[in-house]
């Protein structure tokens, strides 16, 4: 019995050392908004850094809403700026979530922020 015990522990370990990162870990900075081109043309470009700032690593989900002058989301998209890898403690990854949205030209303002966090 002792070693069954022993054995799950080892196995939830891991899980229970991730368990501490929240989305609150993680900071969003360095948000530069840009459209080029024109017309049907026109790209958008949303980067950013996310930075963790948990105690082990993990990565972040990111949700992008694009939103009109009275504040109202026309579209929101959600990324994993660091894809299926880990992002260390006090480490940081550069992205760009505009890729996923087709401008439009009533798109005011953008918000980014962190929806999921998870250890690969």
């Amino acid at each position: 019995m002792k070693t069954v015990l022993a054995a799950t522990l080892l196995l939830v370990a891991p899980i229970a050392a991730h368990a501490g990162c929240a989305a609150t870990d993680f900071a969003i900075q360095d948000v530069k908004v840009a459209a080029t081109g024109t017309g049907i043309a026109t790209h958008l470009s949303v980067k950013a850094k996310l930075v963790n700032n948990c105690a082990s690593a993990a990565a972040a989900q990111i949700r992008l809403d694009a939103k009109d002058g009275s504040g109202n989301v026309l579209v929101s998209k959600q990324g994993w700026p660091a894809g299926t890898t880990n992002i260390g403690p006090g480490q940081s990854v550069d992205f760009d979530m505009g890729r996923l949205l087709h401008y439009q030209s009533d798109m005011q303002t953008y918000s980014l922020s962190v929806v999921d966090v998870r250890a690969w």
